[in-house]
């Protein structure tokens, strides 16, 4: 049994970027970024290595402050109350000394909603229920990824960022984590994924944002991208060459 859907009428889209930029060693990191995401569905970011993937997720949700340009959630400026309503999963998972089940009753009791249903549910989804008593850190690669998804949602987020959750994963692990990504944009949940792997994104996309040089290149729906991709950056980095 999943999550109850998520309320669209509290969300915090659209999403409105104007002018973001960022710079950091002498480098223009975020070059003027503009963006704009209304749907809620799945919004896959893709990019060369360098592009800006990841710092953007990071400004996105309030993690860094941008040097100039502006972000708004429904017209609001991302600030804690925003970030409160959003969950953020890295590449490598960053967990608490304690059991499976103590990571993810952590974020329950924080939001108030603490209960074994849930926790146990949460932790089904995740493929972890038999292993909520071990510590969380013993996990393997893969098993510890999934618990940082589980504790995401387990906040109830409006929006889920993911920045590569699948890096260096092994397939079972992978379908395992992109299950409970399709599951919760299902529910209601406006996911931001940042992936290098295109298969993935065809998996899971119904829209993509492609940045080179950070700034957006290509804003389409994933079926107009993977067939007829607009730019020569994101036609050459679909067919495997180098993107400088």
């Amino acid at each position: 049994m999943l999550d109850q859907p998520v309320s669209k009428s509290k969300c915090q889209l659209p999403l409105t970027v104007t002018g973001l930029a960022f710079s950091a060693g002498g480098a223009r990191l975020i070059d003027g970024l503009d963006l704009v995401l209304t749907d809620h569905d799945t919004t896959v970011v893709m990019g060369p290595n360098g592009a800006g993937k990841s710092l953007l997720v990071r400004l996105l949700h309030g993690l860094i402050e941008p040097q100039s340009g502006s972000i708004a959630w429904n017209g609001e400026p991302c600030g804690p109350a925003t970030r409160q309503r959003q969950a953020m999963v890295f590449q490598k998972p960053v967990l608490l000394r304690r059991s499976v089940a103590a990571n993810v009753d952590f974020v329950l009791k924080l939001k108030g909603g603490s209960n074994r249903e849930r926790l146990n549910r949460l932790l089904a989804q995740a493929n972890l229920l038999d292993k909520a008593a071990q510590p969380a850190r013993a996990l393997s690669g893969g098993e510890q990824q999934r618990l940082a998804l589980a504790r995401a949602l387990a906040s109830d987020p409006e929006v889920l960022f993911l920045d590569e959750p699948t890096a260096s994963l092994d397939p079972t692990s992978t379908q395992l984590i992109e299950t409970v990504i399709a599951e919760a944009s299902a529910r209601g949940v406006k996911v931001i994924l940042v992936t290098h792997d295109a298969g993935q994104a065809r998996r899971l996309a119904n829209e993509m944002v492609f940045i080179h040089n950070g700034a957006v290149v290509e804003h389409s729906s994933a079926d107009t991208f993977f067939k007829q991709p607009a730019s020569k950056a994101a036609r050459d980095y679909l067919a495997g060459k180098l993107v400088i």
